[in-house]
């Protein structure tokens, strides 16, 4: 059954029991050898990002597998790359249910999941299970009960225990779900878990025998003084890829829609001029000193285009799949890949 087909189904339940219903559905497919037919050929361009070798320039973000539970089902759908997470060191249930919300009417969802997941250790051993052998990031955040003073503890213990088995890492201190986490965006917090960040990356490169690059995903809501600021200090600390964006607590786009009121980060197209706005900005101030990969609002192949031409090597879907589904990653990729011809 093709997903337009299916959508109405999906949207007749609540949305987290749909996103779980898929992801199982999806999973049990891929172990009876047919996950390949939800996707579609996707077009190769490999391109060279923080190092990495990727088959195609479009990825999976962060939030739609937290566990690491279905990688190899993702994977025959033709990413060229896959984004687990965001975990924390210990488990942890997130925040009260309902927290997802779909508003179709402005293809837009809204979520305070909370960093639900069942911590560092059991996705490690997910991914060590898994047959998929292409580029992974792991996303890595801080419990919710960890003070803020005490954050750099919990990244570096996901640091640890995840290096040997990501592609790359990303570091998450932007997400508006874990209270006060977005403060580490600011110069005071930011600098020295850079510092604590990059010196335990270069220890683990020692150790490990190979180098896994860090990125920094940032959030959509910073104005333009905050972009140069975190700009300058990822240069200074040689981060090695940028992410941009997470989600917004703006409101655009959705007033007077059912759910618009709920709390936590907006996805979805209501997102898309924001996360150019800060692509644009984090372009001009790196001056190419680091990648960009861009995240948010794409919900289709023009968006995803206007998201390199303002300055992102790579791009993540996520929203853009609940409301297009799989099929929108090989209409991504197929346009990325016709840019380069």
């Amino acid at each position: 059954m093709s997903y337009p087909l299916l959508r109405p189904l999906l949207f007749a339940l609540d949305a987290e029991t749909a996103h779980h219903l898929m992801l199982a559905s999806l999973t049990a497919l891929d172990r009876v050898g047919l996950a390949q037919l939800a996707g579609a050929r996707t077009a190769s361009c490999p391109r060279t990002v923080m190092g990495i070798s990727f088959p195609n320039p479009v990825g999976l973000a962060a939030g739609l597998d937290k566990d690491g539970e279905h990688i190899d089902a993702l994977a025959r759908l033709g990413f060229g790359f896959i984004e687990i997470g965001t975990v924390t060191p210990r488990p942890q249930p997130g925040n009260p249910k309902p927290r997802l919300f779909r508003l179709p009417r402005a293809q837009a969802i809204i979520n305070r999941m909370g960093f639900n997941n069942r911590g560092v250790d059991h996705l490690v051993e997910r991914v060590r299970r898994a047959r998929y052998r292409g580029v992974l990031g792991i996303n890595i955040g801080k419990n919710f009960d960890t003070p803020l003073a005490r954050a750099t503890d919990d990244y570096l213990a996901c640091l640890r225990k995840v290096y040997a088995h990501a592609s790359y890492v990303t570091v998450n201190i932007s997400s508006p779900n874990t209270a006060n986490l977005r403060d580490l965006q600011r110069d005071d917090a930011l600098a020295p878990l850079l510092a604590t960040l990059k010196d335990e990356q270069r220890r683990l490169a020692d150790q490990h025998g190979k180098y896994v690059p860090i990125a920094v995903k940032i959030a959509p809501d910073l104005d333009e003084p905050a972009i140069n600021a975190i700009a300058r200090l990822l240069v200074e600390h040689q981060i090695d890829g940028v992410i941009a964006t997470n989600t917004t607590l703006a409101r655009n786009g959705i007033a007077g829609l059912a759910h618009a009121a709920e709390r936590g980060g907006l996805s979805g197209a209501p997102l898309t001029a924001q996360s150019l706005r800060v692509v644009s900005a984090l372009k001009h101030a790196l001056d190419g000193a680091l990648p960009i990969i861009g995240v948010g609002g794409i919900m289709n192949a023009d968006a995803a285009r206007d998201m390199t031409d303002a300055g992102a090597s790579l791009v993540q879907l996520y929203s853009g799949l609940v409301y297009r589904g799989p099929a929108l990653i090989g209409e991504v990729a197929a346009e990325l890949c016709a840019t380069e011809e």
